[in-house]
């Protein structure tokens, strides 16, 4: 089923990401987390490219696995890093003839050892021209990532504004966020967003804290910034591994209920390929339903709206 059609529907979409696993214990992780999370009934899931497409047969291999093993709606990322045009059509021509129905269009990260990024010969440059090639040839529905605090390699926000504008206008139906742990640094972009006509809902991407270390990484990677505040109660529990998975899921479970009853259209969760922190906090969240006390029902998701369409909602 096509994510954007899934998002027409009532209530919020949960959505879980996963990577390609590259051992066998993270083979087993990566089985018993989708065992366990399907429980959960998620509206889709994803599966990640490794670094300069590393991954791209495997991201394949898993995502028909997850379809047609478990069940779940599964989405391929698929990047234009380390491809040509042929090369990307023949991928594509093998997600449709799997019956793939939706892709995650990134521009994608630079081989594993390459700090900058280079468009390879006969290929694409930008992620818009991965939109653009996948919009006027294939059926899918296809999503793009945004940055709530500005792709690392933006020239300014609102160069990256632009370059976002132009992808959904080239054929994005839905957006996800890179992890944040502020809701202000979200209610802001979204605000922004929407006032550069950008009308297609914005999914929040929300990472469990679990480790303490682990998050300051990945934080540093993707250019996310972590509140003082948070900071500081993680580093005074990092002693006690217990504590801080404890404060991390109290954590993105106030998190996810402040951005739900504010009418997020949903959440998409990076579960590193783990279980218990996301089970726990989607188990609250559909215990609670704070998306039934919105303040602003609908008013952030613009499911239905189309960009640049006066009349949509807002």
């Amino acid at each position: 089923m096509r994510i954007d059609d899934i998002l027409a529907a009532d209530g919020p979409v949960f959505s879980f990401e996963f990577f390609p696993p590259k051992t066998d214990d993270g083979e087993r992780n990566l089985e018993n987390a989708l065992a366990e999370l399907r429980t959960l009934e998620p509206s889709f899931v994803s599966v990640t490219y490794g670094a300069g497409g590393s991954t791209r047969e495997k991201t394949i291999e898993i995502v028909k696995r997850i379809r047609d093993q478990h069940g779940l709606e599964a989405m391929a990322h698929f990047t234009c890093v380390g491809a040509t045009v042929p090369q990307l059509r023949h991928t594509l021509d093998e997600m449709q003839e799997a019956g793939i129905d939706n892709v995650l269009a990134l521009r994608g990260d630079p081989p594993a050892g390459e700090e900058s990024w280079t468009m390879t010969e006969g290929g694409l440059e930008f992620s818009r021209e991965l939109v653009e090639l996948i919009a006027a040839d294939y059926p899918f529905a296809i999503g793009a990532a945004c940055f709530p605090e500005t792709h690392i390699h933006a020239e300014s926000p609102e160069a990256d504004l632009e370059h976002l504008a132009e992808k959904v206008d080239a054929g994005v139906a839905f957006l996800i966020t890179q992890l944040f742990f502020d809701n202000a640094v979200y209610f802001r972009f979204l605000e922004r967003a929407r006032s550069a006509g950008i009308k297609v809902p914005i999914i929040p991407g929300i990472m469990p804290i679990t480790r303490v270390g682990q998050v300051e990484r990945m934080a540093s990677m993707c250019g996310a910034s972590i509140p003082e505040e948070l900071r500081s109660e993680l580093h005074a529990r990092e002693e006690d591994p217990e504590a801080v998975l404890d404060f991390g899921v109290a954590y993105a479970t106030l998190q996810c209920a402040e951005l739900l009853a504010a009418g997020a259209p949903g959440i998409h969760f990076y579960t590193l390929n783990r279980s218990p922190a996301t089970r726990a906090i989607l188990g609250a969240l559909k215990l609670a339903r704070p998306w039934e006390k919105a303040v602003y029902p609908g008013s952030i998701s613009s499911a239905s709206a189309t960009r640049g369409d006066p009349s949509a909602a807002s």
